[in-house]
């Protein structure tokens, strides 16, 4: 294992310092240069003032190849051409155009690359043409050339393909990486998004549980009052309905609060969501209360979705309490369900004073209530419609169409 950390502390260094790493190849293929030139001069073939500048220059190709690789190539280039003038045979400094080749076809300008390219696969057959002469010094044939020429152009061939690979794997990983933020952001998004619902969900029920009862609580505890001293059965009356309506609220409460803390796997037991059945008790405590409502059922009665239940539950409470904060004290209230082929019909009027429709939807007179936005926003969940106005003769009328089917 220490040599798994010396091995992972060398490629750190060699990530980090990558133009020190090039110049250590650098001094290396110099000195492998220079043997060749030793060799090359000893054999008559260039002049000593003739490759010594072209490898000190192709050291600072190699040094150079990843700080500015486009230059650098054109230098190389340059060099190549330095050679056929000065006649520098090809040696072991001309491996600084392989690494160059490599570089510029590994980068992302694509114009370079393929000059890059070009300029590697006309290296060989540039050079013999210039220098026909095999090692021995003996004119090759042409057959001797050809091959020649190709067992040169590979190598450079190898060295930009390879080169273009890393790129596209860069790229490759490069598009991985940026999809998966992208995913992650999506996902952020939607989870956002979710909580967003949610606490609006949880905003309605919450509206629809205290705005109903708080309000019974309320018309109940001011008739008390009232009535204490010259009849003390009907406040007493009035206190059993306000005790009765805060259990009822409380225990509505402690149900959402039960939903909210329990995971959907922990199999706890919570109270039915209100539904059309509970319509009738509902309607009982509002008359309990002092508003007159006419409840009216037509069509055949019926199993509804869980969501149809509760959706018209909640628009018959809030349409109900705001009869009673704003219809006055003669107001009367009729409700009306039809129950359709593929929908349930609602009607919700009354014959009170009714309020401005800006009242309405902003949430009731302090602006504190949810009005008719939680009525839309139930309504829109399940894909129904709602028309929400003043009465014709003073009042407020609601109407209501729920599909019974599940939306696709």
């Amino acid at each position: 294992m220490p040599t798994l950390g010396y091995v992972q502390r060398l490629y750190a260094f060699i990530r980090k310092h990558p133009t020190g790493v090039d110049a250590f190849w650098a001094v290396l293929l110099f000195g492998a240069s220079a043997l060749s030139g030793i060799g090359l001069y000893s054999q008559g073939k260039g002049t000593w003032w003739g490759w010594i500048p072209i490898a000190v220059a192709q050291t600072l190709v190699v040094t150079l190849r990843r700080r500015c690789p486009e230059k650098m190539l054109l230098l190389a280039m340059a060099l190549g051409l330095g050679q056929l003038v000065l006649d520098v045979q090809p040696n072991a400094g001309d491996f600084a155009m392989l690494m160059i080749i490599n570089t510029v076809a590994s980068g992302d300008n694509r114009k370079y690359s393929r000059i890059a390219l070009v300029g590697g696969l006309a290296a060989s057959t540039i050079a013999t043409l210039r220098w026909p002469n095999g090692p021995d010094g003996v004119h090759a044939t042409l057959v001797q050339s050809v091959f020649q020429t190709v067992v040169m152009t590979i190598p450079f061939a190898l060295a930009w393909v390879l080169g273009d690979s890393f790129r596209t794997r860069r790229a490759y990983y490069a598009e991985l990486e940026e999809r998966a933020a992208r995913l992650e952001r999506e996902r952020e998004a939607q989870s956002k998004v979710a909580v967003a619902a949610e606490r609006a969900r949880i905003a309605r029920e919450l509206h629809d549980v205290v705005a109903h009862n708080v309000s019974v609580m309320i018309v109940q505890a001011d008739g008390a009052a009232y009535v204490l001293d010259a009849s003390p059965d009907q406040a007493k009356q009035a206190l059993e309905t306000i005790s009765s309506t805060g259990r009822q609220a409380l225990a509505e409460m402690r149900r959402l609060l039960g939903v909210l803390r329990s995971s959907d796997g922990d199999g706890g037991e919570y109270v039915p969501q209100p539904g059309v059945d509970q319509l009738t008790d509902l309607v009982e405590q509002c008359r309990g209360a002092g508003l007159p409502v006419n409840f009216q059922v037509d069509g055949a009665p019926r199993p509804l979705p869980k969501g149809v239940e509760l959706t018209a539950y909640r628009i018959v409470q809030e349409a109900l309490t705001n009869t009673r904060k704003h219809g006055g004290p003669a107001a009367r209230a009729m409700v009306r369900l039809t129950y359709g082929d593929a929908d349930l019909g609602m009607l919700i009027e009354d014959d009170g004073r009714g309020a401005e429709h800006a009242l309405y939807s902003a949430g009731g007179a302090d602006g504190l209530g949810h009005g008719l936005i939680g009525m839309r926003e139930r309504i829109g969940m399940v894909g129904g419609t709602l028309d929400a106005g003043p009465r014709p003769g003073g009042g407020f009328r609601i109407t209501a169409v729920l599909p019974l089917k599940a939306i696709r």
